[in-house]
């Protein structure tokens, strides 16, 4: 009973360094939206949360 489970997918080095580079372009892109969402908002002013209902 001692099977043991193949190690599933193992990357190479070069994919894993375009993974991590992935990675940290998303989270910059992310990171700008809600830059731009917050500096809108700002702009706006409070009178983007008086709203009639």
């Amino acid at each position: 009973m001692d099977k043991e489970q193949p190690p599933g997918i193992v990357l190479t080095e070069a994919q894993k360094k375009r993974q991590r580079e992935r990675s940290i372009a998303i989270a910059l892109a992310l990171g700008v939206l809600v830059v731009l969402f917050f500096a809108v908002t700002i702009v706006k002013g409070a009178g983007v949360l008086v709203r009639p209902m």
